[in-house]
């Protein structure tokens, strides 16, 4: 290999790098988890005569401000993540992205997806703008740091992505849109409260308040499983006020009482191990319960 073509190699691995990078600030799994509950709520409203680009470019703007406010919270946690091993390595804490850059970036994101929002319709682009306002500046800026009760506030970010989806195809909020939403909100407690058990220690060494060090495990375990409970029944009645096809109700129960089942066990029979499962399904479920909608409003 010549001087220059290994120089060239170099180069583009460098970007590469530096891509993955930026990518990583706006935490990809955790934001596209977010924007298929959107997308499912859009083909749940609006099937069976999708406007597919209305669709997508209404989601464009959504996956845009969710991924700017990500960002956003990313630059202002960057302290927080340096002092925990498990996110000591992320790009800001590591020093692989100037902080500046990540600012601007994110302001950018987010800015374009409020503003294409708005070419939609008011309620569109108030519920995408709540969306960043609950999470950027209620959650992480004002509550995170001082109570474990910030995950109730902040959670009410984590529905908006299904709201919104709901709102893009019908325009305007209805009560299966407030179902949708609340499911994610009351599904938070099951992905955010078991990695504060699992990293506990991490949180107390960066003196963040979250529930298990509050209230303790076994209060935190309680949360979970009511909390869990009241999501597989909040979005089964979803389902059954849209009228979606028996089959997909039906496996949405099933996964509703499988996740409910593990959260119960690891309530009475606590482990690590059981904790850990109930983060990864989870993520799982909530997936799950959404392609059920939307299929069962397809078929």
């Amino acid at each position: 290999m010549s001087e220059s073509t290994a120089s060239s190699a170099t180069a583009a691995m460098a970007r590469a790098s530096t891509l993955a990078n930026y990518v990583a600030l706006t935490k990809p799994k955790q934001t596209a988890l977010l924007l298929a509950t959107a997308i499912g709520a859009y083909v749940l409203t609006a099937s069976p005569e999708l406007d597919w680009t209305r669709g997508a470019i209404g989601i464009l703007a959504l996956g845009l401000a969710v991924s700017g406010c990500t960002v956003l919270n990313m630059v202002l946690d960057r302290d927080i993540d340096a002092m925990m091993g498990r996110t000591a390595t992320r790009p800001l804490p590591g020093g692989d992205i100037d902080v500046r850059t990540a600012t601007l970036v994110g302001m950018v994101l987010s800015v374009a997806g409020v503003v294409i929002a708005a070419f939609f319709s008011l309620t569109f682009w108030v519920i995408v703008g709540s969306g960043l306002f609950f999470d950027l500046i209620v959650y992480t800026m004002w509550l995170k740091r001082r109570t474990p009760l910030s995950i109730l506030f902040g959670g009410v970010s984590g529905g908006m992505p299904a709201l919104a989806g709901r709102a893009l195809a019908l325009g305007h909020i209805d009560v299966v849109g407030i179902l949708l939403a609340a499911g994610v909100v009351l599904w938070i407690p099951s992905h955010i409260l078991t990695l504060a058990l699992r990293y506990e220690a991490d949180y107390a060494e960066a003196d963040v308040p979250v529930w298990p060090r509050i209230y303790g495990a076994d209060a935190t375990r309680r949360v979970i499983a009511v909390a869990t409970l009241l999501a597989a029944i909040v979005l089964m009645a979803a389902g059954v006020l849209e009228r979606v096809a028996p089959p997909a109700l039906v496996l949405l129960g099933v996964l509703g009482a499988a996740i409910c089942g593990l959260a119960a066990y690891g309530l009475v029979r606590p482990s690590e191990r059981t904790n850990w499962l109930l983060f990864k399904g989870a993520s799982a479920y909530m997936l799950g319960a959404f392609v059920c909608l939307t299929f069962g409003a397809i078929l």
